[in-house]
């Protein structure tokens, strides 16, 4: 049995949250959130947030034992999240976690309550699997892949199988309420360090070749899968899909993203935000039809495969992305031959008026009609910049929050209904406000610059869900 949530909720709220959502409808401009360069802490940001939240646990316990009181005075029993999405909707519904989050008994609540689905926020990246050894390679080993042998980086599982063996005992002892986990990322040019792509892997020396860095793009694929979904894994079947490649259209050019993204970014930093060293390399996008072909070769074939993005409504940007999703299709066959897409993953890292609603629905469609199945995979809402966190201007954020809310999540049902396109997984990008990755500045798409305050998600930093859970707890 669940645990039950409890949360005073007044008629003033509900009736204030009904009628601004009625208002949410038109559309409120097309000019796109405010570009955050490309990525590359979309993370380092999530897990300070993290981290963080363990100094504050003896700070709000008492807080908490307050709300506790005040609720049940005036009880009302929270619906569970999970089950009125997917009766709604039909989908799976995720958050990320990151860092320490899952020790956070009120986060693990959460979690276990409300969602089905987690995204590790950073614990699958390839920065985190080389042990965070951004500055060197932590060390070499022999690897055969193809009939030929040659030298690798080491690799280190233990974050990751940290908070997965957390949720695989869950899942054990909970055989009805499992939760499913998405990988995230396979490739991507923010978080991976840089010397994977130097000869020696030492960023002092030149460049490797395209054949050489298929080779490392092959095996450290191949060993992300087979450790983690291969038939042998003890995780092989907690994970429904996989982030093959992120974030790969440049937001400047709206086409692939190069080497020269920000001109004030060297390549011989550690690790990147904007600039990509994987097409330094090939010049091309080629690495990105290979990660395809290789995650479709040694993937179960039961295992979604997709590529994600931000930014993904502006028009520009959204027919480049097109374009790459295309040049995906084309390449589809068997594994070991061909690539395999199971579905588009549109981050949706949105602020209170933008995209608007046609973009959104016009972003949906589009990427349906060539890969069929959608995906919000990192939502949260930006705060306005009007907001500053005090008291007085709270409830007025919260249910401009909800209104927003209330229109992404119309399109999304309205657009489900449609023949020909399926919203197969909604993701929030966090589970609590004050652990929101919003909370400090960041660089990345959909960051923030940490001037203001955030309550980006749907509970509040004492744990209580906000009048914005309740956008999505209505079943319809």
């Amino acid at each position: 049995m669940h645990r039950k949530w409890y949360r005073k909720l007044t008629g003033t709220v509900l009736a204030a949250v009904l009628s601004a959502s009625l208002l949410a409808g038109c559309g409120q401009g097309d000019t796109p959130a405010p570009d955050a360069g490309a990525s590359a802490q979309e993370s380092q940001s999530f897990a300070e947030s993290s981290a963080q939240e363990s100094e504050s646990q003896s700070e709000t316990q008492s807080s908490e034992e307050e709300s506790s009181a005040e609720t049940e005075q005036n009880q009302e029993e929270v619906p569970i999240l999970k089950t009125a999405v997917m009766n709604t909707m039909g989908c799976r519904l995720g958050c990320a976690v990151a860092g320490l989050d899952l020790e956070n008994p009120n986060v693990w609540d959460i979690v276990t309550t409300h969602f089905n689905a987690v995204t590790l926020g950073n614990e699958l990246k390839p920065d985190a699997m080389f042990g965070y050894s951004n500055g060197r390679c932590p060390g070499l080993e022999e690897t055969e892949l193809n009939g030929e042998t040659f030298l690798v980086p080491k690799m280190d599982y233990s974050r990751a199988e940290r908070m997965l063996n957390k949720l695989y005992d869950w899942n054990q002892e909970h055989p009805d309420q499992k939760i499913m986990v998405r990988g995230h990322v396979l490739l991507w040019h923010a978080q991976t360090p840089e010397w994977f792509f130097h000869v020696d892997y030492d960023k002092n020396k030149d460049y490797v070749d395209k054949d050489t860095m298929n080779k490392r793009l092959e095996w450290y694929i191949r060993t992300m899968l087979t450790h983690f979904v291969g038939e042998d894994s003890k995780y092989k079947d907690m994970f429904y899909g996989w982030d093959v490649v992120n974030e790969a259209i440049s937001d400047g050019t709206n086409t692939y993203r190069s080497d020269n993204e920000n001109p004030n970014e060297p390549l011989s930093q550690d690790t990147h935000g904007s600039n990509s060293s994987w097409w330094h390399v090939y010049q091309s996008n080629e690495f990105i039809i290979n990660a395809f072909k290789y995650a479709n070769k040694y993937a179960p074939a039961e295992l979604e495969l997709y590529y994600n993005d931000y930014n993904e409504c502006v028009e520009g940007k959204m027919k480049g992305i097109v374009k790459l999703l295309e040049a995906i299709k084309a390449e589809e066959g068997e594994p070991g031959v061909g690539t395999r897409i199971t579905a588009m993953g549109m981050q949706g890292h949105y602020d209170s008026t933008n995209p608007s609603f046609n973009m959104i629905d016009l972003a949906i469609k589009r990427y349906a009609e060539v890969v069929g199945n959608v995906q919000i995979t990192e939502l949260d809402i930006k705060a306005r910049d009007s907001y500053d966190g005090s008291e007085e201007k709270r409830e007025e954020e919260f249910k401009k929050n909800a209104a927003r809310y209330s229109t992404i999540y119309w399109v999304l049902k309205a657009k489900n209904k449609e023949e020909g396109v399926n919203i197969t997984g909604i993701t929030f990008w966090g589970t609590a406000d004050h652990l929101s990755w919003l909370q400090t500045r960041s660089d990345v798409g959909g960051g923030a610059d940490g001037k203001y305050p955030q309550c980006p998600l749907l509970f509040d930093e004492f744990y209580q869900p906000k009048p914005s859970f309740y956008v999505f707890a209505k079943e319809e």
